[in-house]
């Protein structure tokens, strides 16, 4: 257990853990912003946009994420998009978890009463000004729980990357591990770090459940 207190293992780690930290955060922001906007796609009156919503999400949602994670690492490149391998990742994870965090705020939209929709129409406001203003502030304050699980998650997928050269927990463990450390030590000390982050994220949205609650 104590190999990670050697010379320099402890900074590899440290590392390795900010890195997984960096990548999960970036990954839920785009995947917040995408998936909102794929959610108003999804209820949207434009058949357009719906459409595209919905192949969206029937796409990324079937997909193995380490499918996406190949075609964006190794398919954007001949296309002239060349980014970091850290920049690939995000793009490839934010995209996946966008499509679990539409289908979640879908949800909740579906939950609030169709009637301030139609008032909120009849008053003038325009579809976006009423899903923005009225529809899902409610939404996002239903489905805080459900939402938690998705971006729980998160974290313990962003390991893939590990495999396509970000230097993040994965990649820490397996370097650690081609040195001859104890396997079991290896990962006990890994197994700890994704649960600092996950307990972290779950805490934050025990904090907003507790602050947004709805009350009954």
């Amino acid at each position: 257990m104590g190999f990670l207190f050697e010379d320099g293992n402890f900074a590899l780690f440290r590392d390795g853990f900010l890195q997984t930290i960096e990548l999960s955060a970036l990954s839920a922001l785009l995947a917040l912003l995408l998936g909102t906007l794929l959610a108003a796609f999804r209820v949207s009156p434009i058949p357009a946009l719906r459409g595209f919503g919905t192949g969206w999400v029937t796409i990324f949602r079937n997909t193995p994420l380490t499918v996406l994670f190949f075609a964006v690492t190794f398919g954007l490149p001949p296309l002239g998009v060349h980014f970091s391998h850290l920049t690939f990742a995000v793009l490839a994870l934010g995209s996946y978890t966008a499509s679990f965090v539409c289908e979640v705020l879908r949800s909740g939209i579906n939950t609030v009463p169709l009637g301030q929709a139609e008032a909120a129409r009849s008053l003038g406001l325009t579809f976006g000004q009423t899903l923005t203003t009225i529809v899902l502030p409610q939404a996002a304050r239903t489905v805080l729980a459900p939402m938690s699980s998705v971006f729980i998650a998160l974290p313990r997928n962003s390991a893939i990357a590990g495999a396509f050269s970000v230097s993040e927990l994965y990649s820490v463990q397996q370097g650690f591990s081609e040195d001859g450390y104890s396997i079991f030590a290896i990962f006990f000390w890994v197994a700890c770090a994704y649960l600092v982050i996950s307990a972290a994220v779950a805490l934050l949205f025990r904090f907003l459940e507790d602050r947004l609650a709805v009350a009954r």
